[in-house]
């Protein structure tokens, strides 16, 4: 079993890896398992190649411009993005929204939609195509979602923007912001992710942060109080990844367990009940969990194992399972062991396997699937023929995917 990373492969046997790092040129070298190299990728702390870089292709609704195509033509099969092929593997397009962002060589390209300022180019406009958001280049990692943008530079420092209804900007109020805005002045913040209505943001020793709306616990902090500022949730730092779906959130921690909080009435957050759950609470007892993913109140996961996880709500079988049922607990999609990144979002999960190819299943609104057709999938199929697929992204009934 193997898993690609920009300039070379993880191996499970032989996981030696050699390459440029940091974005700074130079090699390094070092044994790295799988589950350490979805940790560290999710963290913004794997190696950074200067080269190569990729291929952007979107596909789906095209609501507002949000494939980044030039116009608002829906497309069923994925189509480049423009001429360049100078994108990192840094994109973000929001499960419950409309917006894209990406990253060229340090730089923060945004498009789509923008009724709340999200795409941070100072104004409300809608944009069809990439437009670069200022002109700095020392942005690292972005994300987005229900109208609210979020990023991490090289330097530490985390930036908002967007809309702030709940104070999901983390900036003490509810004001909407239509240009990036730093959060704080601290310079040691690592990851961050963006939900429906708040946020989360781990820092480089590996404690957790949130803020935002709070009705269902969705910040984790024990009460159903919002937040328009970050406030810790607990004392641990052994917190590795976070994605933020619908009205949950799910996380992974160092030691390869998988934890999930706020609102369960689809069975999100995994405990074999519908009881929303206001602080982190661990799902199953194994540790071998890799790489995780959120939707429209549906999850994903991929094990080191190479199998993958869904659960969660079953609409238009966007689980994988061959049904439209929603699961409470996670529920293996099939028997295969290739499974390498997984990507949930609105009605739809894509998947990437360790071969190259790129997957589907779910609604398959305005070609959402990728596949050419119109009709919903309930088990996975496959997006053309291709095994050159390193990435995938979901957006709200809409995929994005890199390739070299």
């Amino acid at each position: 079993m193997s898993g690609k990373w920009p300039g070379g492969f993880i191996k499970k046997t032989a996981p030696t890896v050699v390459g440029p790092v940091d974005g700074e040129g130079g090699s390094a070298s070092g044994i790295w398992t799988l589950d350490q190299a979805a940790d560290y990728e999710q963290r913004g702390l794997w190696p950074k190649p200067l080269g190569p870089t990729f291929q952007l292709y979107a596909w789906g609704f095209n609501y507002s411009g949000a494939l980044g195509t030039g116009n608002t033509t829906h497309y069923s099969n994925p189509v480049q993005i423009g001429s360049l092929n100078t994108w990192k593997r840094i994109i973000a397009g929001g499960a419950n929204g409309y917006s894209t962002l990406g990253v060229i060589s340090g730089a923060l390209y945004a498009w789509g939609y923008n009724a709340y300022g999200q795409l941070g180019l100072g104004d409300t406009t809608h944009r069809s195509s990439p437009v670069q958001v200022g002109a700095l280049t020392t942005w690292s990692q972005v994300a987005t979602n229900s109208n609210t943008s979020a990023s991490v530079k090289t330097d530490g420092t985390l930036w908002t923007w967007g809309n702030n209804s709940a104070g999901q900007l983390g900036l003490g109020d509810t004001t909407v912001r239509s240009s990036p805005v730093q959060v704080g002045s601290l310079t040691d913040w690592a990851y961050v992710a963006v939900a429906a209505n708040c946020c989360f943001a781990i820092k480089t020793d590996g404690s957790l942060y949130a803020w935002g709306t709070n009705g269902q616990g969705e910040l984790g902090d024990g009460t159903t109080t919002g937040r328009s500022s970050p406030v810790q949730i607990g004392a641990l730092t052994t917190w590795s990844s976070i994605v933020g779906g619908f009205s949950s959130a799910l996380a992974i921690k160092t030691d390869g367990t998988i934890w999930a909080w706020g609102g369960n009435g689809q069975g999100q957050v995994g405990q074999g009940n519908i009881t929303n759950y206001s602080s982190p609470v661990q799902i199953g007892s194994d540790t071998n969990w890799a790489q995780i993913s959120a939707g429209d109140n549906q999850l994903a996961a991929v094990r080191t194992t190479g199998t993958t996880w869904t659960w969660g709500q079953g609409t238009f079988g966007k689980l994988g399972l061959g049904d439209t049922t929603s699961r409470s607990s996670p529920t293996q999609v099939g028997a295969l062991t290739n499974w390498s990144i997984s990507a949930a979002a609105g009605g739809n999960t894509y998947w990437v396997k360790t071969n190259g190819q790129l997957w589907t299943v779910g609604r398959n609104y305005q070609g959402s699937l990728g596949i050419g057709a119109s009709v919903d999938i309930s088990s996975p199929v496959q997006i053309g023929s291709s095994t050159a697929w390193l990435d995938v992204k979901g957006g709200s009934q809409s995929g994005r995917a890199f390739t070299l």
